[in-house]
């Protein structure tokens, strides 16, 4: 037993390097196939979300097939709706764009003279060439392709999603032929499946909630294309950390320097973004969601990074799921459990989470460990 000990710290470093070169090189792959992996992982997620209303229906006595068929057409018609409100609010947001550039062009030289009757040595022509475009109208056209490259994608998303949700109504069965003994690794996909559709739901409701209640702050505080600004903050409330920062600067720029805004105004829809996201963001969702199943803030910052880096703006978009699909998967198995717990929030925030899943969750662990006491007990009475 002392050799194989001593075999075993021995080759702990090979293991090691095999282990980080095995990482470098799926990071790697991952960053080369963006463009393909990007609009998988979307309908991917879209898709286990879509379990759920699926699985409800079908216990109404709906088939799968024609659960899976309403849940695609209601799903349809309200992204449809959306995109239409969304797509007429933006094309009044373009219309009115050479005007409030104009405004910002005036508040702009205000701030120069300001800086420079304190003191301030400021070169204009430097700071201008950061708003001067190389051609008139070239963004116009930069944009639309963007646009269309957006459209793209999103349908290819959704044939995906279409593709994938009936591919899971026969998911077991395939599984179970597979396999000669399918019970473990259907229980650890069941655990996983069901944590990460809970983590889902609550997310996108978490982030709807905050997409509503950031519609109706700026129209009572009267800033110019609420919705748009409402389905922003729904986007990048899944962005950690930064993500609702980056919501709140083109709705409080606008109201900044527009005609019947001001300061004040700007200020207090600054404080409705603030008491909405800390509202939702540190006090509903930690308990709603389950303490367990938060991140600790450096893992969640480092997760913006590096899925950002990987992916671009959209791994920034899908960084805390990703992250999150990570842990619970790790989670999902003993052996790598203490991975999940590395990148848990820690202790004292996942303690009450742990103690329900041994007392009624997870029955095997709870198994596992009094036939643990019992074996120390045998080997002290011996």
């Amino acid at each position: 037993m002392a050799n194989l000990s001593d075999e075993d710290y021995r080759s702990i470093p090979l293991h090691a390097t095999l282990a980080l070169a095995a990482l470098v090189i799926i990071i790697a792959g991952m960053k080369m196939g963006a463009d393909l992996l990007v609009p998988l992982l979307l309908a991917v997620f879209i898709a286990v979300v879509c379990t759920s209303p699926v699985q409800w229906l079908h216990r109404w006595g709906l088939s799968m097939r024609m659960s899976a068929f309403l849940t695609l057409m209601v799903l349809l018609v309200f992204l449809s709706l959306i995109g239409v409100l969304v797509v007429n609010s933006f094309s009044t947001f373009v219309a009115a764009l050479p005007d409030i550039e104009e405004r910002l062009y005036e508040h702009y030289w205000n701030l120069l003279n300001t800086l420079a009757m304190h003191g301030f040595a400021v070169d204009p022509d430097q700071l201008s060439a950061v708003f001067q475009m190389d051609e008139e109208g070239s963004w116009i056209a930069t944009l639309l392709g963007e646009l269309g490259n957006l459209i793209m994608q999103s349908i290819i998303v959704g044939l995906l999603v279409i593709f994938m949700l009936f591919e899971t109504l026969n998911f077991r069965q395939k599984v179970s032929r597979a396999l000669e003994n399918p019970a473990p690794s259907l229980k650890r996909f069941s655990e996983f499946s069901l944590t990460l559709k809970r983590y889902l739901a609550v997310k996108t409701v978490i982030s709807l909630a905050t997409g509503v209640l950031v519609w109706l702050s700026c129209i009572i505080v009267g800033v110019d294309f609420p919705l748009l600004w409402g389905v922003l903050a729904f986007g990048l409330n899944f962005i950690p950390n930064i993500g609702s920062a980056l919501a709140a600067i083109p709705p409080v720029l606008l109201l900044l320097v527009a005609q019947d805004g001001g300061v004040f105004q700007a200020l207090l829809l600054a404080s409705a973004y603030l008491v909405i996201n800390f509202v939702l963001g540190n006090l509903i969702e930690p308990r709603v969601m389950g303490q367990a199943l938060g991140l600790s803030t450096f893992v969640a910052f480092l997760s913006l990074v590096v899925w950002g880096w990987i992916f671009g703006a959209a791994g920034m978009l899908l960084s805390v799921v990703l992250t999150m699909t990570l842990k619970i998967a790790l989670d999902s198995h003993p052996q790598t459990r203490w991975i999940a717990h590395f990148l848990g929030p820690g202790k004292h925030r996942t303690g009450r989470y742990l103690s329900q899943r041994d007392a009624g969750r997870a029955p095997w662990k709870r198994k596992n460990s009094d036939q643990h006491e019992e074996h120390l007990k045998k080997e002290g009475d011996s």
